[in-house]
C-alpha cells in the first residue's frame, strides 16, 4: 500500500471532475480524495505513481508532492504528567489585615515525608 500525494492545477470543477475519473480507473486504486484548497489529490493503493501522473497530464499539470506507506507511524505515549504540589491554604482569615500575604503555602515537609 502506498500513499501518492500529487499537486495539481486545477482550474474548474470539471477539472476536478476529469482528473478523479482518470484516477479511479486505474487498477490497484483503493480510495482517491481531493483537496481542492491546496490543490493536492491523494491516492491510496498499489499503485505506480508515474502511472498517476501520466494519466493526469491529459487534464492538467502535475508534480508529484510525496510518495510514502499508506499507514501512519504510531505515535508515542505520552508522559505521564508530573503532579504540581499540594497547596496549603493558611492565609485566608489575614487577608483582610494585609492584603499583601500570600494566599498559597507550600509544606516543606510535605515532600520529605
Amino acid at each position: 500500500m502506498q500513499k501518492i500525494i500529487v499537486s495539481l492545477e486545477l482550474h474548474d470543477d470539471r477539472c476536478k471532475q476529469k482528473a478523479m475519473r482518470s484516477v479511479s480507473g486505474i487498477s490497484g486504486v483503493d480510495s482517491v480524495s481531493i483537496d481542492i484548497k491546496d490543490k493536492k489529490l491523494t491516492v491510496i493503493g498499489d499503485v505506480d505513481a508515474i502511472l498517476i501522473v501520466k494519466k493526469l497530464r491529459r487534464h492538467c499539470h502535475t508534480t508529484i508532492v510525496s510518495i510514502g506507506s499508506a499507514k501512519e507511524p504510531e505515535k508515542k505515549k505520552e508522559e505521564p504528567k508530573k503532579e504540581e504540589p499540594k497547596k496549603i491554604e493558611y492565609a485566608y482569615t489575614y487577608g483582610a489585615y494585609n492584603p499583601h500575604i500570600p494566599t498559597h503555602y507550600y509544606d516543606p515537609t510535605y515532600y520529605y515525608v
